[in-house]
């Protein structure tokens, strides 16, 4: 019986990188053997066992044969006589395709460290195919390794793509999909994950309602990079510079949703997108079954995250407003976050990154200032009931229009934030696409449409 690190944390350890998430392969071994050990048991589909002490996964060498269609339709051999190379090149890089034994001698039959030194993303055999889930694996590593250099192998690619193209990532489950976009997320390049899926095809079928925003355009005065699934790419990058969390990630590449949604006549502005986006949201939440907190989050960022852009206009009652519909007082925490999207939605545009959004600071130290007004002061004044919420929202906006005093009028009057990117005009041609050909009955479309026709003309300044 021999026993080998392999997979990720050999991987880790020759590119210099911490985990601590090992995995071994056992060769030589029977199921029988291991219980003997004191191993436990673990999985179904093949055995793996916890080892007795420190309860590290320890799988039989195995080999898989398709039997079926999706990542789950594999038959296992699992017999003793499976080599360490029979179990290496069932998986789906070369650069996770190496062991280690105990004594540090690296196992590399698929030359994965001429790989890893090349930096390239390659996949060790025409098997990998099989696993739909592999074109998600291989986005997310992309995406993972991206900052040191990393490319996907152009033969890999082309395998994605046919795989993409083949159907079988309809076979994915809701669960496997969005624990890769998670992963994904919680890299430092999530948006290299989107525009990997978006060449190899493969993005209109794990989420269509990104995809969908490729190719629509924005104003080329606010936003010189034109297409809208570019921007959210760009603001993706941005927040992922400013925040680890994947909850506010996931908000931000969402945030742009209605945009795919608004009808071709208004191209290529979308002064409603931001109602128009809460469906697809919706939508995209409950087919991949997104946790609450995700969902949560994201709405609020869809919904109000124009309302940023114009901060003032309302004065500060609207501001407080805002701080009523996110819901604020009691989800405080939701605040940071909301801001940070809006944040790095004005500068995730061509030529406005280093462009600096003081708002940011001034919306938190608002709220801050909110937070001062206790209910006790009006429960002693002999205020009850709603009229205790009533004159806490009065006070918060005394202090607001205060505090409103102090801003700098360039701020106050959105003139900072209406300087477009010192970029070249050019003339655009917007094709119309396809999914917004159908004409709009009367009701929500039609009536917004009538009312943004007659106001076209008006300068309603920047729009996000």
């Amino acid at each position: 019986m021999q026993i080998y690190l392999v997979g990720g944390a050999v991987r880790d350890k020759l590119l210099g990188i911490e985990n601590h998430d090992k995995d071994y392969v056992v060769v030589g071994a029977t199921v029988e053997k291991m219980l003997s050990l004191g191993f436990t048991q673990v999985g179904h589909d093949f055995p793996v066992f916890l080892h007795p002490k420190t309860h590290e996964e320890y799988a039989l060498a195995r080999t898989e044969r398709k039997n079926g269609t999706g990542y789950l339709g594999f038959n296992c051999d699992f017999n003793e006589h499976i080599t360490l190379e029979e179990d290496l090149i069932r998986r789906d890089l070369t650069i996770n395709a190496m062991a280690m034994d105990d004594k540090g001698n690296i196992y590399d039959p698929y030359h994965g460290q001429d790989d890893i030194k090349n930096k390239v993303l390659r996949h060790v055999s025409d098997a990998f195919v099989e696993d739909p889930l592999r074109v998600l694996r291989v986005a997310r590593f992309y995406a993972k390794f991206y900052s040191q250099g990393f490319e996907i192998a152009t033969e890999t690619k082309a395998l994605m793509r046919k795989m993409a193209d083949s159907g079988e990532l309809k076979q994915l489950t809701a669960e496997r999909v969005f624990i890769e976009l998670q992963k994904a997320l919680e890299t430092d390049n999530a948006e290299r994950f989107i525009l990997a899926l978006r060449e190899v095809g493969a993005l209109k079928e794990v989420l269509p309602e990104i995809d969908k925003l490729f190719g629509v355009p924005g104003p080329k005065k606010w936003h010189p990079e034109i297409d809208s699934g570019i921007h959210t790419c760009m603001t993706l990058q941005c927040v992922s510079k400013q925040t680890t969390d994947p909850v506010t990630r996931f908000a931000m590449l969402c945030h742009d949703l209605g945009k795919g949604e608004t009808p071709t006549i208004l191209w290529p502005h979308h002064r409603i997108h931001n109602e128009l986006g809460l469906k697809p949201l919706q939508c995209l939440c409950q087919r991949l079954r997104v946790p609450t907190e995700y969902e949560q989050l994201a709405k609020i960022v869809v919904r109000y995250h124009s309302v940023m852009h114009h901060l003032y206009r309302d004065g500060a009652t609207g501001i407080v407003d805002l701080f009523n519909r996110i819901d604020a007082w009691r989800r405080p925490e939701r605040v940071k976050p909301f801001a940070l999207c809006c944040k790095c939605d004005f500068t995730g545009r061509k030529g406005f990154e280093t462009r600096p959004f003081p708002r940011y600071d001034y919306f938190l130290a608002i709220f801050a200032l909110c937070q001062t007004v206790k209910a006790k002061e009006f429960v002693d004044l002999g205020f009850t009931g709603k009229d205790i919420s009533e004159q806490m929202n009065l006070k918060r906006i005394a202090l607001v229009t205060d505090y409103l005093k102090t801003i700098p009028e360039d701020e106050l009057n959105d003139k900072s934030n209406e300087m477009p990117a010192s970029i070249k005009e050019e003339s655009s041609n917007y094709q119309r696409k396809p999914q917004n050909e159908a004409t709009h009955q009367k009701g929500f479309f039609k009536t917004k449409i009538e009312n943004l026709e007659n106001k076209e003309s008006e300068d309603s300044g920047f729009e996000e």
